[in-house]
């Protein structure tokens, strides 16, 4: 299985064995079980205020370093867990 979240504060989770939840938005966060592979974008904006995408790291949810059923988004280039 496959989720993916492309808009403004998106949210993919990815349940299944061995799924793919991709965040690319603004503010997108995901989640997955072990096993499953998280790709999450980073945005910043530039001195024109204008968005663009920094960043985008991909990590499986291995239960260390990602834990499983965790929100993650990616700051300053680093999975950083957040609420959900």
């Amino acid at each position: 299985g496959a989720a993916s979240a492309t808009g403004y504060s998106g949210a993919a989770s990815a349940t299944g064995y061995k799924g793919c939840a991709v965040a690319l938005g603004w503010g997108g966060k995901a989640l997955g079980k072990i096993g499953c592979w998280l790709t999450i974008a980073e945005w910043k904006q530039n001195k024109d205020g204008n968005w663009y995408r920094a960043d985008v790291q991909t990590k499986k949810v291995d239960g260390k370093k990602i834990k499983e059923n965790v929100w993650y988004q990616l700051k300053n280039g680093k999975f950083i867990p957040v609420k959900d």
